[in-house]
């Protein structure tokens, strides 16, 4: 069985909401990762346990579709929303 190709890495816009923003201070920045799994990695180590705590209870939309599967392939241009849960929601 062959293994399907890997996406190449590019550039994915991350946009931080509520406990999230708090944990990184800021409100977007770009990325380059070919896997939300890769993506994930790259913002632990940018920005600490603090996100790594907040991350463990987060969803993700990829190009507004929800997945917490962190082997999704990432495409170039990707926009990723980081949500906690939120309260009342």
């Amino acid at each position: 069985m062959s293994t399907p190709p890997r996406t190449p890495a590019g550039p994915v816009t991350v946009r931080y909401f509520a406990g999230a923003r708090a944990a990184t201070g800021i409100e977007s920045e770009t990325r380059s990762a070919a896997t939300l799994e890769e993506l994930v990695g790259q913002l632990v180590d940018a920005h600490g346990e603090r996100l790594e705590r907040v991350l463990t209870a987060c969803s993700f939309l990829v190009d507004g579709t929800q997945t917490r599967d962190r082997s999704l392939p990432l495409a170039p241009g990707a926009v990723v929303d980081v949500l906690p849960p939120f309260a009342g929601g």
